[in-house]
């Protein structure tokens, strides 16, 4: 307990573990091939958090119910895009690329909300902030191409890459859209984001195992189910949820360009996957790219 107590306050570790776990979801979504589908753990983790959530935290989502009630499409449409059609292309993305080159592009997520709060919300953006957009697309393209971008045309790209480029540019719609969440808790509004995600993603989960589309999990897809549940989906959150509150979203914001190195390192620890040189040079342009590029204005 008092380890527990101590950890609470710790932001810094809180929201560098959260990168950790994300980090980890990348190793997760290669072990997951030919053990359990995408269709499969993207509905798998999401009943089991709905299930639990709503079990704990029944009496403060009834408490919420009259002002979510006003939000109905929103609490529809927001799990769909960031927890369902996310989850689908991360993990059909592990089946086409490497954990790498997933990890290093899914640190251009920054990037792409920048972009978008620009275009939806018009919110100001510097030139240094656009150098950083330049910038960290180089990086993005620098792994899409295997590091050959000046012969863009004469390479097949990689589906997983494009799969995870698509991933990101869903996730951070789905970021963007938070700016417009309503004035509840944000565990409390993660907890119902659960249950129309669950609900949304039971169907295919469903059609593929009766119509004999893909067999039942492994042993080993169960346990890369239990950590995408625990770890990288609720853990991660709650983390990073309490480094907002203690040391505000600008900085915790930050931490999260540790994601694609912990991702790189895990990748090359645990699969032996090689890491070339323009995975270097991506990342190191990703990074610059988010520092550039890191908006205050914007929550």
């Amino acid at each position: 307990m008092k380890f527990s107590r101590w950890l609470w306050q710790q932001p810094a570790l809180l929201v560098t573990l959260t990168c950790l776990f994300w980090g980890g979801n990348t190793i997760a979504a290669k072990i997951a091939v030919d053990d359990i589908t995408p269709y499969q753990v993207t509905f798998g983790r999401w009943g089991l958090l709905s299930i639990t959530l709503f079990l704990c935290y029944r009496r403060q989502i009834q408490a919420a119910w009259p002002k979510l009630r006003l939000y109905r499409i929103y609490l529809l449409l927001m799990p769909v895009i960031g927890f369902v059609v996310f989850g689908f292309l991360f993990y059909e993305a592990g089946h086409r690329t490497t954990a790498i080159n997933i990890g290093i592009l899914q640190g251009s997520v920054p990037i792409f909300v920048l972009i978008g709060a620009f275009l939806l919300y018009r919110t100001r953006i510097t030139w240094l902030q656009i150098s950083g957009v330049i910038v960290g697309f180089l990086g993005v393209v620098t792994v899409a191409t295997g590091g050959l971008p000046g012969v863009m045309r004469e390479i097949r790209l990689n589906a997983g890459d494009l799969m995870m480029i698509g991933a990101c540019l869903v996730w951070a719609s789905y970021t963007i859209g938070l700016k417009k969440r309503p004035a509840i808790p944000g565990l409390i509004l993660f907890a119902v984001f659960c249950i129309p995600a669950a609900f949304v993603s039971a169907p295919f989960a469903i059609f593929e195992l009766a119509s004999g589309r893909a067999p039942w999990p492994t042993l080993t897809g169960c346990g890369v189910l239990l950590y995408t549940t625990v770890f990288p989906s609720f853990l991660a959150q709650l983390f990073f949820l309490r480094g907002v509150d203690l040391m505000g979203p600008g900085r915790t914001g930050m931490f999260v360009n540790l994601t694609p190195i912990f991702a790189a390192l895990l990748a090359v620890g645990i699969l032996r996957e090689a890491f070339h040189v323009y995975h270097a040079v991506a990342l190191v342009l990703i990074l610059a790219g988010l520092w550039l590029s890191r908006d205050r204005s914007f929550v």
